[in-house]
């Protein structure tokens, strides 16, 4: 892998696959294995490592160990903060038995034909190589040992390893890794063989350093934006002032007078009648460029451009995404919050398309002795990552290299390919570390604008987005809408639930998750308005609104039954459990009840020592993972403060606690944010927000001076992590400003209320 300091180099070279294997075979000191584990995900996946040299080869996933035992291993996985570049090597490290100490690490270039899915994404990181990497450590241990057998003239089973190290006790042998690593290069690839007990871990399950902490704090180039190439020009987009319009005409001449500007042209991103794939999502497709030498040359030609805009007609665009094609509806008319409002609400009055339907649920809610009805609705959201979308692109006739920031190269790479008209092996994608991602650097629209503008201006070219640009292009979390209704008898029990959602321009609703399954009677429905505004994932989609507005109806509803809201989830969960309804329900209520009941003791939820506070719950599940959270409010200069969160979490093994504990630390404060002060509105198709003095986030004051993670203790393959602590705390929030302030929320965000409380 070529790191970001070795990009730096003019000139960057990628071995064949024939020159790899020769290199890595025949030169001294290397050991090459591979493994099938990643067969699941792509053909022909490997897992290889090669000598160690000047120049280290870039390959598809390795372990690479020299004579003088000094051991690499590749993390395959985008980086963006997960800290995926520590815990997925250390999964390696511990079926191969090393001192981490002494393991170097490197993140690993695009290629997943070798290297596997390389998706950072829907918390699948550790889940979808948790086995693949322990095959990988596990099949190199194995080769060394033989090795060792070999030379010793010894049984194999007679040789252990301890830290680096190859052991014969009854010879009284022993030997590095390195030693050996030339010969067990020569021995075939087991297949097979046995992982470790996970009770047995030493690396795994143990707190280890962010093992780029060091390079982050001193302002190592880590980032694309910090990437130079040589004749390298800086690109930015001119884009149209709202949604619903296009490029009609430009007057480039006062903008090309500016000093260091080299080209003002415009281009079409993708060609008309292009079927989208599912990440291919863009908002604008005739881009207006702005060509010259620095960023700040760039940015001020931009202003001196006179653009004339035309409003769009209504169109049809054909998306192939995971399901197969879809036709998606785009329409002409510029959107303005306060009509989208409205069109919601009329929407939710019209039949909707069923999700799921267990008993009859019509029947009961008829037959009701009382009737709890809520709505719930959410704004679009921005992702706002701190490092803004950027890229470099170097296209020739014959071949293109692409540098930086992206969640799914292996998804880009095939649209590049259409787009440039390149074959896949001429496209060689490098991974720079992310400044955040959050699920919008999944989509490649900045990516093919920045080879499309190099290939036009035949140059290398950094395309950068200012904050602006990046607030004001699309791509947000949708906006969203719930209505709620639980059916009570006269003894108050729960005989019917029904939830019916919607958004612009998709639904919330994940019909098979709880409280689906614990209820007898029970409804699920969705509807969608079709935009011009573009959407997409945002840090657990759907989820993220979807466990708010549920979580929060489920609280107010155990009050109106008179049960303590951890005691009515798990009552019902308790049901899910016994005697399910339905046979698609996708949570698993022992672990979802043991989150509760974790937090419900971490916590002190009945302590009167904690009588103090203002105190709201709430759980849920997704992206296979379990998370509830108590969040307590306090009064803080006359406004409602989360002083302190108390979480548990089920995501199986923890490869790296700290990391882990890190990682929900940050969501819950993400979640808090965004619950209090996260919202994006638009005037006449145009953006309101453009920057952080009208994009409120949270502050640094504004965070939980407390936050305790726990983590429910089982051996359980890992699941996911990053997305499942945030959906939880909005309703967590939510609950807990009620108990403060004697009032249900109800809309996000919720400072618009809370200062009319006050």
């Amino acid at each position: 892998m070529t790191t970001i300091k070795e990009l730096k180099m003019e000139k960057i070279t990628s071995p064949s696959r024939r020159s790899f294997l020769k290199s890595s075979v025949l030169a001294s000191g290397g050991l090459m294995i591979s493994f099938s584990g990643l067969a699941k995900f792509m053909p022909d996946d490997k897992i290889s490592t090669t000598n160690l040299a000047e120049q280290w080869n870039e390959i598809t996933g390795y372990i690479k160990i020299t004579s003088d035992n000094l051991i690499k291993i590749l993390n395959p996985n985008p980086e963006f903060g997960q800290n995926v570049m520590t815990s997925l090597p250390m999964i390696v490290a511990e079926e191969l038995d090393v001192d981490w100490q002494k393991v170097v690490i490197e993140m690993g270039p695009h290629d997943n034909v070798k290297l596997g899915p390389q998706f950072t994404g829907g918390s699948n990181s550790i889940r979808m190589y948790w086995k693949p990497l322990r095959e990988a450590g596990a099949a190199a241990r194995q080769m060394l040992r033989e090795a060792a057998a070999q030379t010793w003239a010894v049984s194999v089973e007679e040789v252990t390893t301890k830290a680096g190290i190859l052991i014969h006790e009854k010879s009284n042998k022993s030997g590095t890794y390195g030693e050996f690593a030339s010969k067990a290069a020569a021995n075939p690839i087991p297949k097979g063989v046995k992982l470790k007990e996970v009770k047995s871990f030493n690396t795994v399950r143990s707190s280890r350093k962010n093992v780029e902490g060091l390079k982050i704090v001193t302002g190592k180039p880590l980032f694309a934006l910090d990437y130079k190439h040589k004749g390298m020009l800086i690109a930015m987009i001119e884009h149209p002032p709202a949604f619903g319009k296009k490029l009609k005409s430009f007057d480039a001449s006062e903008a090309l007078k500016m000093p260091g500007i080299k080209d003002v042209l415009s281009l079409q991103l993708y060609p008309e009648g292009y079927e989208q794939a599912a990440f291919d999502t863009r908002t604008f497709n005739d881009l207006l460029v702005v060509v010259g030498n620095t960023t700040w040359e760039v940015m001020n030609a931009r202003k001196k451009l006179k653009v004339e805009w035309q409003p769009i007609s209504e169109s049809k665009e054909v998306v192939n995404g995971f399901r197969g094609k879809t036709e998606v509806v785009i329409p002409a008319e510029p959107e303005t919050t306060t009509t989208q409002l409205a069109k919601m609400a009329e929407y939710a009055k019209k039949p909707a398309q069923q999700l799921r339907k267990d008993g009859d649920p019509e029947a009961a809610f008829a037959k009701a002795a009382q009737i709890l009805e809520r709505t719930y609705s959410a704004p679009f959201l921005a992702h706002n990552c701190m490092e803004p979308m950027n890229f470099f692109a170097h296209v020739t006739d014959e071949k293109a290299l692409l540098i930086g920031p992206h969640q799914a190269p292996g998804w880009i790479e095939p649209t590049l390919s259409k787009i440039l008209n390149l074959p896949p092996e001429k496209i060689e994608i490098q991974m720079s570390r992310m400044g955040g991602g959050f699920g919008l650097r999944a989509y490649g629209h900045y990516v093919v604008e920045a080879a499309l503008i190099s290939k036009k201006v035949k140059a290398p070219v950094k395309l950068v987005y200012s904050r602006e640009d990046d607030m004001t292009y699309g791509i947000y979390r949708p906006m969203y809408t719930a209505t709620y209704r639980a059916a009570l008898d006269a003894n108050k029990n729960l005989i019917a639930f029904h939830v019916k959602g919607g958004g612009i321009p998709e639904h919330p609703i994940h019909a098979n998750r709880f409280p689906a399954g614990a209820v007898d009677n029970y409804l699920a429905e969705g509807w969608a308005i079709p935009s011009n505004i573009t959407i997409g994932a945002f840090r657990a989609p759907r989820s993220n609104f979807n466990a708010a507005a549920e979580q929060s109806f489920l609280d107010e509803l155990a009050e109106l039954m008179g049960k303590d809201p951890i005691d009515f989830r798990l009552e019902l969960l308790k049901r899910a459990k016994e005697n399910p309804v339905g046979k698609n329900n996708e949570y698993d209520a022992d672990r979802y009840a043991g989150v509760l009941k974790l937090v419900k003791e971490k916590s002190g939820w009945n302590n009167s020592e904690n009588k103090k506070y203002s105190r709201g719950v709430a759980a849920y599940f997704c992206h296979n993972s379990y998370a509830a959270h108590v969040v307590d409010v306090v009064k803080k200069e006359g406004q409602p403060y989360v002083e302190r969160v108390t979480s548990a979490i089920d995501c199986g093994v923890v490869i790296n606690p700290n990391a882990a504990i890190n990682m929900v630390q940050g969501a819950l404060v993400d979640g808090i944010g965004n619950a209090f002060y996260g919202g994006l509105t638009h005037k006449d198709g145009a953006s309101e927000q453009k920057n952080f003095n009208r994009y409120r986030m949270i502050r640094h004051k504004e965070a939980p001076q407390k936050i305790d993670v726990h983590f429910v203790e089982n051996d359980i393959d890992p699941t996911g992590l990053g997305e499942p602590p945030f959906p939880p705390v909005f309703a967590a929030v939510a609950n807990a400003l009620y108990k403060d302030t004697g009032k249900r929320f109800y809309t996000q965000p919720f400072v618009n209320e809370v200062k009319s409380n006050s």
